[in-house]
């Protein structure tokens, strides 16, 4: 059976898609971009303010599905500049202490012209 995940803490699912689903013990979180779940708004900086508000729409997210960062098993990572990769794993490290398995990449171009996403699959606990 397939569970969807949804909390006011992280942004909105604004297309047909949701902010993550837990199937057989495994959430599959759909990618964070630094939208600043009360106001809609994008966070207003460089990429490590960036960086710093997509962690925390993803741990709302892994929270509500009954998981958290220790329990993340892979990450992809999305960048608009690669020139901000150490900056990003600055931020990263801070939060993904577990080191999961991980892909970063970057891309021409992010939704809202923000600078980073990141998706992640956690066990549920």
């Amino acid at each position: 059976m397939l569970k969807k995940v949804e909390t006011t803490k992280a942004p909105a699912a604004i297309g047909p898609y949701s902010q993550g689903i837990v199937a057989n013990g495994m959430l599959f979180a759909s990618g964070q971009i630094p939208i600043i779940p009360e106001t809609g708004a994008i966070a207003q900086g460089d990429i490590t303010v960036q960086a710093r508000q997509v962690m925390l729409n993803v741990g709302e997210i892994l929270k509500a599905a009954g998981t958290d960062f220790d329990h993340v098993v892979k990450t992809t990572c999305f960048l608009a500049d690669m020139a901000d990769f150490a900056a990003f794993n600055g931020i990263y490290e801070q939060y993904f202490t577990g080191k999961p398995a991980r892909s970063c990449v970057a891309v021409k171009e992010l939704p809202k012209s923000v600078l980073c996403e990141v998706e992640v699959i956690a066990q549920v606990q």
